[in-house]
């Protein structure tokens, strides 16, 4: 029973994921939702209680993906940790299914709604901070000198999102394994001792 249930929930996943990408937040309704995924509106609102609810978890299954590629990039220095961080991007872009669309529509729905803004902007806040005690690390670990840990992390996040943008806006094959470790080098040699 739990199985056919997880089965469904992720089939209304999928449905909405391609509702919104393809039409947007506005253009997709609950009811064109249950009809792509195959299932009654009982059972969309037995596992969502709204259509923000289902789009939040799809902002969500995709950051613990990120969180998740960030944690096995884990080294035993800073260095080797940043770099591996870099070597993961395509990971990252696997993990939001190369999907320029939904990726937009998050932001444009979070200038439009508060909530979905919360939801957004934390992940932003939380990761400046999670690259701000790596910082912090690699500083009481000599392997960078000391820096503003806030600014350095600010710069990372800008840069991985900058990278990230880039590569959805890419109509071309661009190596962004390769760019991502090169960026990240260039930083690496203002940051180490």
């Amino acid at each position: 029973m739990q199985a056919r249930s997880e089965e469904t929930r992720t089939h209304i996943l999928e449905a909405a994921l391609r509702r919104f990408a393809n039409h947007g937040y506005n253009g997709a309704s609950v009811e064109e939702i249950c009809s792509d995924a195959g299932v009654s509106k009982g059972a969309f609102y037995h596992h969502f209680a709204s259509k923000q609810a289902i789009f939040l978890a799809l902002l969500d299954g995709w950051l613990v993906s990120v969180d998740a590629t960030l944690e096995s990039a884990r080294q035993p220095t800073v260095p080797a940790t940043l770099m591996g961080m870099a070597e993961m991007l395509p990971d990252i872009l696997a993990g939001a299914d190369g999907n320029l669309p939904m990726f937009l529509e998050f932001w444009l729905q979070a200038s439009r709604d508060e909530t979905i803004w919360a939801a957004t902007v934390a992940p932003y806040q939380r990761y400046q901070q999670f690259f701000a005690a790596l910082v912090e690390q690699g500083i009481a670990e000599g392997s960078f000198k000391p820096v503003d840990a806030q600014a350095t992390a600010q710069m990372l996040v800008a840069l991985a999102v900058g990278t990230f943008l880039q590569a959805l806006l890419a109509l071309d094959n661009t190596d962004w394994k390769s760019i991502a470790q090169a960026n990240m080098q260039i930083l690496m040699k203002g940051l180490e001792k």
